[in-house]
């Protein structure tokens, strides 16, 4: 796979056009979505401490952002059977997406180059974006803190 490093969506960016599968099996596609924001979080792993931090925070504020009329998805590569046992330990309540060919995440340059401690390796580059109603990006969070980033997209829609 090609180093994506580099390339980053941007405020005004048109959000690239995705369908995938959810953890029900039915498809989602975010042109599906237009009308609506949408929140769209790319995550490694399920069930990873992160992952599953990250993952029960949003589950937390996901009411509020139903309020807002804001639609909530979380992206991993992980597979349909995954997400739904992911969903069903933590008691998930939003659509957690699958993409296992990375194409999605390769789209929004949510995989690329990585380093940990020293290592340099490719993978999911833990990010977010708030997608406006008629498609665009509205904001991108690239290399978030898993604690903490769904109060921080929560802050932004509250504050625009």
């Amino acid at each position: 796979m090609a180093n994506v490093d580099h390339y980053r969506l941007s405020p005004s960016d048109l959000a690239p056009d995705f369908c995938l599968q959810d953890s029900e099996g039915s498809t989602v596609c975010l042109s599906g979505l237009r009308g609506k924001r949408v929140v769209l979080y790319f995550y490694p792993k399920d069930n990873t401490p992160g992952c599953t931090s990250q993952a029960c925070e949003y589950n937390e504020i996901y009411e509020k952002l139903r309020s807002l009329g804001v639609e909530l998805l979380g992206v991993s590569p992980d597979s349909i059977d995954s997400h739904q046992k992911f969903m069903s330990q933590f008691n998930l309540t939003f659509r957690l997406l699958s993409d296992p060919t990375k194409e999605v995440l390769v789209a929004y340059g949510a995989y690329g180059e990585k380093k940990n401690y020293g290592k340099v390796y490719e993978g999911v580059i833990r990010s977010s974006f708030v997608i406006s109603p008629d498609g665009k990006i509205e904001a991108a969070f690239y290399n978030v803190k898993a604690k903490g980033n769904a109060q921080r997209v929560l802050d932004y829609l509250l504050a625009h």
